[in-house]
């Protein structure tokens, strides 16, 4: 995977970050996924952050 490819999904509450890459010729849009968050111990909304 392209490291100029990757994005940043961050947790505002726990500060988690996941990695994931996105296809910027069909996304325009901000990515939000709901993820695990090890510190909380529930899935949680991850938002696309800057790098």
């Amino acid at each position: 995977m392209s490291q100029d490819r990757l994005i940043p999904l961050r947790d505002k509450v726990s500060g988690d970050v996941y990695w994931t890459s996105k296809n910027k010729k069909k996304v325009e849009r901000k990515i939000e996924l709901k993820k695990y968050s090890k510190k909380l111990r529930k899935r949680v909304v991850f938002k696309e952050a800057k790098k």
